[in-house]
């Protein structure tokens, strides 16, 4: 209990992290397809100094181009595909600096935060901590990790999503010290806190459909003598965890990822004026199934990630039980 919990969590959110980093940089971009067209052209807002001959344009007066058909989307293989032959290799791991920050910031508080309420919350007589503690127990533990981690998270965001960017719009980070620095200069700290309501709301679902569902699945595999609790037992609750875990998150984690990755020019209006606002405009011109963009990246990482991360837990926690 104490220190040796926020270790244990530490370790293995950190390996599990860098293992699965390229398939979580495809999910970013995935995410951010198609964030800037318009399913109709006559809707877009038009500057007042144009409006004029947008409306001319409308009557007939002057021919307008015709609308450009919605770009088509990329699976996960076309994009890494894309990626590499575009940014190299190298690029598969942009922002790997970001999230190892992120997992020992934001992994270490959560992992070592639920193991604390989770003993002491488990009936001393039956050593059982029941369903509804433990995901109050996520819960708390996944919006304290968020609020520690966000900075780190929002480095990480623009990082894997710099290569996207036309040349002269690239940020262009040298590692994840570089991005909060030029974040807290250039955008003023409250930067770095940027969707820090949707980073916590994310968070708070991952821990506890993923925390809870692992520790539940395990427990019922171990009980009704399914398998005993070994390797094959911590695969099996992982991977099961690891699919709750995406369904629950996927659609605040798109709203998260555009509304960290959006460009704030000086003086001029932002994309989206906060997390509501992006899941509105998100909706109405792309279908309310873009909120399930980059699933199956997000499957395919995290189903690797939490097999990775509890079954390293479970070997870390063996090594260290005797200190």
């Amino acid at each position: 209990m104490g220190v040796k919990g926020f270790v244990e969590g530490g370790i293995a959110s950190i390996i599990a992290g860098c293992f699965t980093h390229p398939l979580d940089l495809v999910k970013v971009r995935m995410q951010l397809q198609g964030e800037t067209h318009v399913s109709n052209p006559a809707e877009q807002t038009v500057r007042p100094a144009f409006a004029s001959v947008h409306t001319a344009a409308r009557r007939g007066s002057i021919p307008l181009a015709p609308p450009q058909p919605p770009a088509v989307r990329a699976g996960p293989i076309t994009v890494a595909v894309r990626i590499i032959q575009q940014e190299g290799v190298s690029a598969m791991f942009s922002g790997v600096s970001a999230t190892m920050l992120r997992q020992t910031l934001y992994s270490t508080t959560r992992m070592g935060l639920y193991d604390i309420l989770k003993q002491k919350w488990t009936d001393p007589t039956t050593r059982n901590m029941p369903l509804p503690r433990k995901i109050t127990a996520g819960l708390i533990a996944g919006a304290v990790g968020a609020a520690v981690g966000n900075p780190a998270d929002v480095a990480m965001v623009r990082m894997q999503a710099d290569g996207r960017l036309p040349a002269a719009q690239q940020r262009n980070y040298k590692s994840v010290v570089d991005a909060i620095g030029r974040m807290a200069k250039q955008e003023g700290v409250t930067s770095l806190w940027r969707g820090s309501s949707l980073t916590i709301n994310r968070a708070m679902l991952v821990t506890a459909s993923q925390l809870a569902s692992y520790d539940q699945i395990k427990e019922t595999i171990v009980d009704k003598g399914i398998m005993r609790d070994g390797l094959g037992t911590h695969v099996t609750a992982s991977f099961a965890a690891g699919f709750v875990a995406a369904v629950a998150s996927n659609p605040v984690d798109v709203i998260k990822t555009r509304v960290m990755n959006m460009k704030v020019e000086a003086g001029a209006e932002p994309p989206y004026s906060g997390a509501l606002d992006c899941a509105l405009k998100t909706v109405r011109s792309e279908g309310p199934m873009a909120l399930y963009k980059g699933f199956v990246p997000t499957i395919s990482r995290q189903g690797p990630f939490t097999v990775v991360l509890f079954v390293t837990l479970e070997q870390v926690r063996k090594l260290l039980k005797d200190f």
